[in-house]
């Protein structure tokens, strides 16, 4: 180091200083540690040098340092998350609720999860002692008991004696249980791939319905809407405050003559201020001309199937052709009709024009993300694949228009169960009726952004399925449609896509993996574990660009609500109390920017036509004060409970333990998936999964 503080790095770029060309360079720096560096004869730093001595150790040191400078960034990244993560989880365990509302069969299947839990703990255990004791019988997939010579003391004994009980009697059930499950993981994974490559085709050769001709115009007299059919319009909702305006307002704004549409808002709330503001939404926009009507209920029988029954009854439903129904988050474009009811002519034989969902709320958390992506393949591979060569799908019960004959004719709404939309649609098909699905006609909606709303709508999704499957079973076996057509009711619709699907996962990859960490005896494939469920992830988020970069949390996420659709699956198969559940799905009432703009603009174009009206109706004013009164008196603030699961944290334990257990056999892959699914069900036990996305 010079006297000014520089330092001389001369000596270190080349070895003869007497062979050095040119002018020193000078480089000034700004840190206030090393003012000056020195540099000599820059032309030799660019001549050729030895290999093996190109690199100095000035320079290697300066590489070591970058490179522990990200490690050490890395792992103090690691080390926040980890730490945020840890903080969650100690809120959840102070502060959150524990699940208590169970059933007996919720309680049964919590039991047996524990069971294995509290086996798996007892055999990590026993595996410790033995690893650490050098007791390595099991090699290459083989089991070489020692010599009889070779067991010293009784704990060694008993362990060889576990070992040649675990061989003979423990391994052979698993192994058959897993050779089962895997034949129908296959048989599942190509109804999947058949399903993506009848998309791929429907995508090549743009394949879809189409309207021929201009079947809404009318020979008559010009301006006469004679050309256009009677329409129903019905919205049910029940006790829905954060979304009734949206469905009423985007109804009222259908762009069809108002002399052919009628709109009936069936209300079943039980609220009474909630009741009120309905009425007040549907007097306001019968002020402004639209012909819409109030119904409801005293007495809440049948839930949805049971509202819409009731407003079939009435009298002058006899002048309408069709009905379109939507829930009370829905909102249709202006021009849904348009899009939807000139399907029907020409076209005797068809009951139902399908829409596709869309989300306003896709990108609220990693559990809308993670909805989006399911549903999406739903509608443009499963319904769109069923409706263009089978003109057969399950109603969603929402974002559709029905053709009343073929409601009238197929029994109308039933209440048999809790998925009254798939039972029509079953009973429709047996009658010869045909359906369309359009993929490109889309209608916005909201997804459930909690884990417990979440958690209630795909129970009664699934348990449903499995109650309707036993009462129409007979119907299908004794109907007239074609043999293929009940093959495929019975085998695809029902027992694979519905039963099979939801019991494979479950067992497979919750209980039977975990348990063969425990019995290496009957040993799980790596194909089945990571190569295929990676592939037919990647089939799923295809709909969904750009969702690809959570495909590794979708499959984690797929299989750890396997827990919850195994649970209504059984449920809903042997009718036990839950499958009756039906509980309305929380909404938030969130709205595309767009719609809220609109929403604007025609508040303040009706307000001076309101100014000019007057108020004539009491039940407006009685409205007015309990908006008032909700604006004026100031609420708490409303803290979010989050629940605690006990059946999927005991599962992330057991799944940990056998991630734990993996290392001691040096089964990579196994400890990763074990690990990372542990960890899934983890946050989805404490309720993390449905946290705000920054």
């Amino acid at each position: 180091m010079g006297p000014s503080g520089t330092i001389d790095f001369s000596k270190w770029w080349v070895k003869d200083s007497s062979s050095r060309k040119g002018n020193p360079v000078v480089v000034t720096m700004e840190n206030p540690n090393y003012s000056v560096v020195e540099i000599d004869a820059p032309d030799s730093a660019f001549q050729p040098v030895d290999k093996e001595r190109g690199k100095n150790a000035k320079q290697f040191t300066w590489l070591l340092l970058l490179k522990a400078h990200r490690v050490v960034g890395g792992l103090a990244w690691l080390g926040n998350s980890l730490c945020s993560l840890l903080h969650s989880v100690k809120k959840r365990l102070f502060l959150g609720h524990v699940e208590t509302e169970m059933s007996a069969k919720a309680k049964f299947l919590f039991r047996v999860i524990l069971t294995f839990l509290v086996m798996a703990l007892a055999f990590l255990s026993f595996e410790l002692v033995a690893h650490f004791k050098g007791w390595h019988y099991f090699h290459n997939h083989n089991l070489h008991l020692p010599e009889a010579s070779e067991i010293t003391g009784w704990f060694h004994t008993a362990y060889v004696r576990w070992l040649e009980f675990r061989a003979d009697y423990v391994a052979p059930p698993i192994q058959s249980l897993s050779t089962f499950c895997i034949v129908l993981f296959l048989i599942q994974s190509v109804d999947r791939i058949l399903l993506c490559l009848g998309c791929f085709w429907i995508k090549f050769k743009k394949i879809k319905p189409v309207i021929d001709g201009d079947p809404l115009s009318s020979h008559d007299l010009e301006g006469s809407n004679q050309g256009y059919p009677m329409v129903l319009v019905q919205i049910p909702m029940c006790n829905e405050k954060e979304v009734y305006e949206v469905s009423i307002s985007a109804a009222s704004q259908l762009d069809w003559p108002k002399d052919r549409l009628l709109i009936q808002v069936l209300d079943d709330s039980d609220d009474e201020s909630i009741q009120w503001l309905i009425k007040g939404e549907v007097s306001k926009w019968s002020q402004r001309g639209v012909n819409i009507i109030y119904r409801h209920r005293k007495f809440r029988t049948g839930y949805k199937a049971g509202n819409l029954k009731s407003a079939m009854s009435c009298d002058y439903i006899k002048d309408y052709e069709f009905v379109a129904i939507f829930d009370a988050d829905f909102q249709p474009n202006l021009d849904f009709l348009k899009q939807t009811v000139p399907h029907f002519k020409g076209n005797p034989e068809l009951a139902l024009v399908q829409a596709r969902w869309a989300f306003v709320n896709k990108d609220e958390n990693l559990l809308t993300r993670l909805q989006n992506v399911n549903l999406c393949f739903h509608f443009e591979v499963e319904q769109q694949v069923n409706g263009v060569f089978l003109n057969f799908f399950g109603f969603n019960g929402t974002a559709g228009v029905w053709r009343i004959k073929a409601l009238e004719e197929s029994g109308g709404w039933l209440e048999r169960t809790t998925v009254e939309d798939m039972d029509i649609a079953v009973r429709a098909h047996l009658n010869g009726w045909k359906f369309i699905f359009l993929n490109d006609v889309k209608v916005l909606c909201e997804l459930p952004e909690s884990y417990e709303a979440y958690r209630k709508q795909q129970h009664r999704w699934h348990s449903g399925p499995m109650q309707l499957f036993r009462l129409c079973l007979p119907a299908i076996i004794t109907s007239k449609i074609a043999f293929w057509k009940k093959t495929n009711l019975i085998f695809l619709f029902f027992l694979l896509r519905k039963l099979i699907l939801p019991f494979y996962s479950f067992t497979l990859f919750c209980i039977i993996l975990p348990l063969t960490m425990f019995v290496p005896e009957a040993e799980l494939p790596i194909w089945v574990i990571c190569y295929i469920p990676v592939f037919l992830s990647f089939l799923n988020i295809l709909p969904a660009p750009k969702s690809f970069p959570f495909i590794v949390p979708y499959l984690l996420f797929e299989n750890t609500m396997s827990v919850t659709k195994f649970n209504a699956m059984v449920s809903g198969l042997f009718q036990l109390g839950s499958s009756y559940e039906w509980i309305v799905t929380k909404k938030a009432g969130r709205s595309s920017e767009a719609d809220l703009l609109a929403a604007e603009e025609r508040d303040s174009k009706a307000m001076s036509l309101q100014l000019h009206r007057g108020t004539s109706d009491s039940g407006l004013s009685e409205l007015n004060k309990i908006k008032e009164s909700q604006e004026t008196v100031p609420r708490p603030p409303v803290k979010k409970m989050n629940k605690i699961y006990k059946k999927e944290l005991a599962l992330a334990f057991l799944l940990l333990t056998a991630a734990f257990r993996s290392l001691l056999s040096a089964q990579g892959m196994h400890f990763y998936y074990l690990l990372f699914q542990g960890v899934s069900f983890l946050l989805v036990g404490l309720d993390l999964i449905g946290e705000q996305m920054n």
